[in-house]
């Protein structure tokens, strides 16, 4: 089927179950921000295939709103459908449920089992008719694929750092102090980190479909049974029904209360919650247990990040060269062949973004066969890529120089770094947040008349996912409420990107980490994870103050003395030169 046909055939189940319009947000019963295979249905149903948007469908249109990550990848990717693009921020921005409030008056269908209970009281407060209901795409989407049901990894307590036991009591623990008897659990990285266990039912990241249940002597894990075939389940401190199970059981609970997450529990669970049941909402107690990391967790991801690093010189060290030439897309894959070389690596933490010259302006550029842009004569590449390991996840973009830089690349790019290092360097008191800390990123680059739109930092997973909350370093005012904690990891990734031209990202991953206390109280500030050079061609030293100097002299000589006795012997001249003193 043509997407065109597609949404014909939509309409046409719209009319028959009295709907005027139709919601897919794309994101699975889980609120994952990466799905599975099952679940890509606004790929499916619009051609769009970036990672959030929204689809509206009624009689006479069909849109999809998407953000600035993604403005010229969904306008190529829905180009000669019946779907026009609408833009979530700029001038132009709209919201979809503003739009459906304002234009449809009937009943608005969306599937049940993706429509969290928070989004089912925003389409409401809007005064929309929202329907919840079974997913009419399954009556069209003929080869939709099945629940995926990949076997699960059991990580060792040495290896976590804390027991599968431990980590549920403390849950318990949590629940009790908000009047709650039992949590219900449906995050999937939340899940994998509570029992120990990694999976790999989505790409790049090792999770699990499934739900979890956990009361006051029990704990109970919703998934297929299969996953286990090769692990004996008796000995875990848990006990495993089938995924489908867990709604039968919520609606045997009576006269108890349960603790859930409006944003991550979906319509259909809520749902089947036995009536007599008090419900207690809030943040899962497991994400704010598993933000911040202890001393196990930490050692992995440093070990992580110096396997990587040692990955990232070795193939810069053949870039370098200039003797290959390469594509966006051979470039990516082959960082992906160097990583490969290391046996603690599991695989990727997201598609590489390889963006050269003016792709590199594009955000979140995602190269295909069709925009694979050949990296050769004078240009910047955005390289953002990062790993999955047996400690930890690695998140790192470089912005590499091929060619001849002009004026305009290098205090582009010395504005980035500076913004960049101020954050890593900064010292701030117990209970700073994100929020506060953000302009410190931004500041060189508003004092030249420029800016960069996304999020500064995300919260990094430990061998889980790359984007983690609740800790995060934003302008936007939603990271004020969560203060900076030690063990936190997050990202340090200020950018700037000039349309038609080029773009410059400097991405390291910190963890924040005790300073000194004193009689003003405890004071705390970053550790530098990712080891890799910077682009020191991209560098303007005039620009730099003496201490920034010194930040970039004293991080290079760590790199240095990291990775000189790891990297292969081809890669040390490089290395050498890429971490000389300014």
């Amino acid at each position: 089927m043509t997407v065109n046909e597609k949404v014909f055939a939509l309409r046409e189940l719209l009319k028959k179950n009295g709907l005027d319009a139709w919601i897919i947000n794309g994101t699975d019963p889980h609120e994952s921000e990466y799905v599975c295979e099952r679940w890509k249905s606004r790929r499916w149903i619009s051609g769009f295939s970036g990672s959030a948007g929204t689809v509206v469908v009624t009689q006479d249109k069909a849109l999809v709103w998407v953000d600035s990550r993604y403005f010229v990848q969904c306008a190529n990717q829905i180009k000669g459908t019946c779907f026009e693009m609408k833009k979530l921020d700029g001038p132009e921005g709209s919201r979809p449920d503003d739009w459906i409030s304002e234009n449809v008056s009937g009943k608005v269908g969306i599937s049940a089992e993706t429509l969290m209970v928070e989004a089912k009281r925003r389409y409401e407060g809007k005064g929309i008719k929202i329907t919840a209901s079974e997913d009419l795409l399954d009556q069209i989407w003929t080869d939709r694929p099945a629940m995926p049901s990949t076997p699960v990894v059991v990580l060792s307590d040495k290896l976590c750092g804390e027991s599968v036991a431990s980590k549920l009591d403390r849950i318990r623990s949590g629940a009790k102090k908000k009047g709650a008897d039992w949590s219900l659990i449906s995050s999937l990285d939340d899940i994998a980190w509570t029992l120990n266990l990694r999976g790999s039912d989505i790409d790049d990241t090792p999770v699990f479909l499934s739900h979890l249940l956990i009361g006051p002597d029990c704990a109970k894990l919703y998934t297929p049974i299969e996953r286990f075939s090769k692990i004996n389940v008796s000995t875990m401190p848990f006990e495993v029904f089938p995924y489908e199970k867990i709604r039968e059981d919520l609606g045997k609970l009576e006269n108890t209360s349960v603790y859930l997450n409006p944003s991550r529990i979906n319509m259909k669970l809520y749902g089947a919650i036995g009536k007599s049941v008090k419900i207690v909402e809030g943040r899962e107690i497991s994400t704010d247990l598993k933000a911040c990391k202890n001393s196990a967790e930490l050692e992995g991801i440093r070990t992580a990040h110096i396997l990587d690093g040692v990955a990232l010189v070795n193939f810069l060290a053949v870039v370098k060269t200039g003797k290959y030439g390469f594509t966006e897309l051979s470039i990516a894959q082959a960082l992906a062949n160097e990583r490969e070389q290391e046996k603690d690596y599991l695989g990727p933490s997201f598609n590489t973004i390889a963006g050269f010259a003016d792709h590199g302006a594009v955000v979140h550029y995602g190269a295909t066969p069709e925009t694979d842009k050949e990296i050769k004569g004078n240009g910047l590449l955005v390289l953002d890529s990062g790993g999955q390991y047996t400690g930890g996840t690695t998140d790192i973009t470089r912005t590499l120089l091929f060619g001849r830089p002009t004026k305009e690349q290098i205090k582009d790019y010395t504005l980035v770094l500076k913004g960049h290092l101020a954050l890593a360097a900064q010292v701030f008191p117990k209970g700073t947040n994100g929020h506060q800390l953000d302009i410190l990123a931004h500041m060189f680059l508003w004092n030249n008349g420029m800016t960069y739109f996304h999020g500064t930092g995300h919260g990094v997973g430990c061998r889980l996912s790359v984007h983690e909350g609740p800790q995060r370093i934003s302008a936007h005012t939603s990271a004020a409420e969560v203060p900076l904690q030690p063990g936190m990891v997050l990202s340090d990734e200020p950018g700037v990107y000039k349309e038609g031209k080029h773009g410059i990202r400097i991405e390291n991953l910190i963890a924040v980490v005790p300073a000194f206390e004193n009689e003003f109280g405890s004071f705390y500030t970053f550790e530098t994870l990712t080891c890799c050079p910077y682009e020191r061609a991209l560098i303007d030293k005039s620009l730099l103050t003496v201490e920034e100097v010194e930040l970039v002299d004293t991080y290079h000589a760590w790199v240095y003395e990291k990775l000189s006795k790891l990297v292969n012997k081809e890669a040390l001249s490089y290395l050498e030169e890429a971490t000389k003193p300014l």
